[in-house]
């Protein structure tokens, strides 16, 4: 049989309220959908340290760049926000931080944060069409004044 979905907060919550509100095992599984052993143990984790998250948060690789290192890769972009990914790389390396990391790394990095080229891009065609249709309208009443 394979391994099942994580239990959501509210269906830990709910398992916790059911056997308070003195359900069986049984009765409990059968109302939430799971099975009676998922129920056994976040009720037995509830009784004994009083919560109920589930231990998977912590599972996968530890990220590079830590809260404090995206902090100041934004600090770096803001502050030098013409500045090539090649540049803020090499500007971030150069700060003092304990681990240097891969021009990837950085890249990926900003774009978790929201820094993509492609919404850069967006805001670049929408300032030039606004900037061609201000002289259309500029050289179009520019045109009605000379036939009038």
């Amino acid at each position: 049989m394979g391994k099942s979905r994580d239990l959501s907060e509210f269906q830990r919550g709910m398992i916790v309220g059911a056997r308070n509100a003195g359900r069986s095992i049984s009765q409990t599984a059968n109302l939430l959908g799971c099975s009676r052993t998922a129920v056994s143990r976040v009720h037995r984790e509830w009784s004994q340290k009083q919560k109920t998250s589930s231990d998977r948060g912590g599972s996968g690789r530890k990220r590079l760049v830590d809260e404090n290192g995206e902090k100041r890769l934004e600090r770096i972009v803001e502050a030098n926000n013409q500045a090539t990914i090649e540049e803020i790389h090499a500007l971030y390396n150069s700060s003092g931080v304990e681990k240097p990391i891969s021009l990837r790394t950085a890249q990926r990095t900003l774009k978790r944060l929201g820094y993509s080229r492609k919404t850069q891009g967006e805001d670049v065609l929408i300032a030039a069409g606004l900037e061609a249709l201000a002289e259309y309208t500029s050289v179009d009443k520019d045109m009605q004044q000379v036939q009038n």
